[in-house]
């Protein structure tokens, strides 16, 4: 098989999908979307480094490097050609786009039917402002977050109309939501780790501010995570349709939980410093079972 590792960063997580695949028998190329390059006039225009004969069967996808939106609109382009090409990709570039795109997250839960917060998405201040005076009060607070971010970056408390930025600061879209506070007073919330349509993992993650991202120093904790609470992850995943991914719940003060995100290229140091699980292992095996499902079978001649 011809493996591919797409991954710009993150020392820790490429070493470990590096050595994962390496254990299965592969030798997995490392290269960055940026440096694919399209060419036409002879031959297959799609040039991926460390592949001069043809296309790769797979690619695992670990990161995309940051950019302007041309260049991530190319590199998504580049992620789908590769689909269509017949290449394998995990995660899928549709996938990608649903879960970046947390409105469309949003959407794809609501659809389904799963617990989630009250969301609302607009993008004229006038009508965040109605909605914020309607829905949001001292004390009762809706979450204000990028439509693309991650890492807990750019999250902002809103209890009055006046609190909301200008459109220009954020990029033209109010993505709200209500704000679930727990009735312990702790700062609280959980991530699921979902490989092949199944949850492998959880944690706690626990901060000393509402944020709780490992990223912005919230605490890994061990976690027995209940039936209900994996599987309404396994049905986020495969609501977005992400390969694996890590989904971000959080209690609903009624006994069960409710989905925040779906990450579909989410980080896991922290979960692996409390879990016995091989996260890395488990993300090559199903990529490259994945993979060996969709080559088809070689021609032997007697």
């Amino acid at each position: 098989m011809r493996i591919g590792l797409a991954a710009d960063n993150g020392n820790w997580h490429k070493n470990r999908l590096l050595a994962a695949l390496t254990a299965l028998g592969c030798e997995p190329v490392l290269f960055s979307l940026a440096d694919v390059a399209v060419v036409t006039g002879g031959g297959e225009p799609l040039r991926v480094p460390g592949f001069p004969e043809g296309l790769p069967d797979g690619v695992l996808l670990r990161t995309i490097s940051g950019g302007t939106f041309e260049a991530t609109t190319m590199r998504l382009g580049v992620l789908h050609a590769l689909v269509a090409a017949g290449t394998v990709v995990w995660n899928a570039p549709t996938a990608i786009e649903r879960s970046v795109d947390k409105a469309a997250t949003s959407l794809l839960i609501a659809r389904q039917a799963l617990p989630t917060p009250d969301t609302f998405v607009l993008s004229r201040r006038e009508a965040a402002m109605a909605l914020v005076a309607s829905e949001a009060a001292p004390g009762r607070p809706l979450v204000l977050k990028p439509l693309f971010g991650s890492q807990g970056e750019g999250l902002c408390l809103i209890e009055r109309p006046e609190d909301l930025p200008q459109e220009t600061d954020v990029s033209g879209v109010y993505y709200l939501q209500r704000y679930v506070a727990r009735r312990d007073g702790l700062w609280r919330d959980y991530r699921v780790f979902v490989c092949e349509g199944r949850a492998i993992a959880g944690m706690i993650r626990e901060g000393d501010g509402w944020i709780t991202n490992v990223h912005r120093g919230g605490r890994p904790l061990a976690w027995a995570m209940p039936p209900r609470a994996a599987a309404l992850a396994e049905a986020a995943a495969e609501a977005v349709g992400c390969d694996y991914t890590g989904v971000d719940l959080v209690e609903d003060g009624e006994g069960g939980f409710l989905v925040l995100e779906v990450n579909s290229m989410p980080a896991w140091s922290g979960l692996q410093s409390i879990t016995e699980v091989d996260i890395a292992a488990c993300i090559a095996r199903g990529f490259v079972a994945a993979v060996r499902a969709a080559r088809p079978p070689r021609l032997v001649v007697a």
